[in-house]
C-alpha cells in the first residue's frame, strides 16, 4: 500500500481494521502534529499495519477483554513528527530509540518489527487514585500477555506498551517514589508468577 496523498485515501487507511476493536484511525492522532501542521502518516503503511495489528492483536484486546475499555492517549508517529518532537523537548526520544516503537513504519536496529500505545485503562483508573498502586497492572500484563517493554506515567497510570518481535519483557516507571526499573531480564523478580501483586485488584475490579 502507499503512502496516502488523498483525503479518500487516507479515509481508506483509517479504515483498516487491526484486530476487533481497533481500526488504525484510533492510533493516529497527534497533539504535536495538531498544533504544527504536520501529517501524521507512516511512510510504510504495510509496515504500520502489521505492527499495529500485532500490537492490538496481542496485547490490546486481550487487556480490554479483561479489564474494560482501553483509551489511546498516543500511539504512531510519523518520523517528522517524532524528530519534531524531540528536538523540542515535547516527551519524545530521539527517532533511532522510537524505530520499532512509536514509529511503527521504522524497524529496529535489529531489524524487529514493533509498535507502541500509550495507554489508560479507564476501570483501572480509580483504584490507582485510591491506593497509588500501578505495579499491580504491571504485573498482571507481565503474567499474561507478550509485551516487549512497558513504562508507566503518574497521570492516571497511563503507560506505554509495546509490541516487538523477540520480546525484551521489562517494565520501568516515572511514579514516585518507585521511579526506575521494576524488572527486566536477570532480576530476581523476572521469572516466574506474580498473583500476590494483582489478587487485590482484581477482587476489587471484579475482573
Amino acid at each position: 500500500m502507499r503512502q496516502p496523498k488523498s483525503v479518500k485515501s487516507l479515509e481508506d487507511l483509517g479504515r483498516v481494521r487491526l484486530s476487533e476493536n481497533f481500526f488504525l484511525r484510533d492510533f493516529l492522532y497527534s497533539e504535536i502534529a495538531v498544533i504544527h501542521g504536520f501529517p501524521n502518516i507512516p511512510d510504510d503503511p504495510d509496515l504500520a499495519i502489521a505492527a499495529g495489528s500485532a500490537l492490538c492483536q496481542n496485547l490490546l484486546e486481550p487487556l480490554q477483554a479483561r479489564f474494560g475499555k482501553v483509551s489511546i492517549r498516543s500511539a504512531y508517529r510519523s518520523s517528522a513528527v517524532n524528530h519534531f518532537g524531540n528536538i523540542n523537548k515535547l516527551n519524545c526520544g530521539r527517532n533511532e530509540t522510537n524505530h520499532a516503537g512509536h514509529i511503527w513504519d521504522r524497524r529496529d536496529a535489529q531489524g524487529r518489527m514493533g509498535a507502541t500505545a500509550c495507554i489508560v485503562v479507564n476501570r483501572f483508573v480509580p483504584w490507582y487514585e485510591r491506593t497509588g498502586d500501578w505495579e499491580a497492572m504491571a504485573w498482571w500484563i507481565h503474567d499474561h500477555l507478550p509485551y516487549s517493554d512497558m513504562e508507566f506515567f503518574p497521570r492516571l497510570a497511563a503507560f506505554n506498551l509495546q509490541w516487538r518481535e523477540h520480546p525484551i519483557r521489562r517494565i520501568h516507571s516515572f511514579i514516585p517514589p518507585r521511579r526506575g526499573v521494576l524488572t527486566k531480564p536477570g532480576m530476581d523478580n523476572w521469572a516466574g508468577k506474580h498473583e500476590l501483586a494483582y489478587a487485590a485488584m482484581l477482587t476489587k475490579l471484579g475482573a
